[in-house]
């Protein structure tokens, strides 16, 4: 067993693990840390806790200490130098010329490097820019383009829901999305009804998709074919959450009958449909 505590550098980022040494520390006060970017300001979101050390996927590294207030005026001044970074690098997109969207800067605590995150359509060839920033900055400059779904976590808004996006507000990690979920959970594949405002799948797919999993387990689909209390036929209709079906008697003009999956039996189940064109057209939704 290892002790650590959880950090994380964004409100709604990745929670990493330090060990916290022989300090003792609550949840939301604040650390500095080393990290692969540099020395880094985060919050701690996990409080001292004993975990498994198979857990862990590599050797911890220590805080070096809990932020004071010298480290709290430091962060208020990155964050001044962060949004004149910004200013003066849309100023010199535009003089170069480039094809691209600035996003967001960042300013790692140490004052050891700056981050600008960009979104374009295609590869930019950014070297120049990077040397005129350089020159004005005297750091590290570091430009890295990121995709659409990146791009709405760090900017946020307002879903189709009324909500914040899921990725603004408690999404750490972006979880695989696809158009075969939307069909399983009888979605329209409509793509203003499945996306989200990046354009890409909504991400609330993934939240009921193992009960929806579950239920298909357990739920004969579109065309099997099956055994009723009255006759044997062909499943017309699904209603997957109330579990009733709608049965056809083979060979017979009768209308459908509806029966619980209860009390039918699967003599040969249906496939779910998916038409390929149908599908590649939509293909580029779970991009990102």
């Amino acid at each position: 067993m290892t002790e650590i505590i959880g950090v994380r550098f964004k409100s709604a980022g990745k929670v990493y693990y330090f060990s916290p040494g022989r300090t003792k520390l609550e949840r939301g006060s604040l650390v500095i840390v080393e990290t692969a970017r540099g020395v880094e300001c985060g919050e701690v979101v996990i409080e001292n806790r004993m975990i498994e050390d198979e857990l862990i996927t590599a050797p911890l590294k220590e805080i070096i200490r809990p932020a004071t207030k010298q480290d709290l005026k430091v962060i208020e001044q990155n964050k001044v130098k962060e949004e004149n970074a910004f200013k003066i690098c849309q100023g010199k997109i535009l003089d170069h010329k480039l094809d691209m969207k600035l996003v967001d800067v960042e300013c790692t605590f140490d004052n050891n490097k700056l981050l600008f995150y960009f979104t374009a359509e295609t590869r930019v060839d950014f070297r120049e820019l990077v040397k005129d920033l350089a020159s004005v900055f005297r750091t590290r400059i570091e430009l890295r383009q990121i995709g659409v779904r990146d791009e709405s976590k760090i900017l946020g808004g307002l879903g189709i829901c009324g909500r914040e996006f899921c990725c603004k507000g408690f999404l750490g990690e972006f979880q695989p999305v696809s158009i075969k979920m939307a069909k399983e959970q009888g979605l329209s594949l409509n793509p203003t009804k499945i996306s989200g405002t990046c354009g890409r799948l909504m991400c609330c797919l993934k939240y009921e998709q193992d009960s929806y999993e579950y239920l298909w387990k357990n739920t004969p689909r579109v065309g099997a074919y099956v055994k009723t209390p009255d006759f044997k036929g062909y499943v017309e209709e699904v209603n997957l959450l109330t579990g009733k079906l709608k049965v056809k008697q083979e060979k017979s003009e009768d209308p459908a009958v509806i029966y619980d999956k209860e009390d039918v039996t699967i003599i040969k189940d249906g496939k779910m449909r998916i038409d390929k064109e149908e599908i590649q057209a939509l293909k580029e939704l779970e991009d990102g």
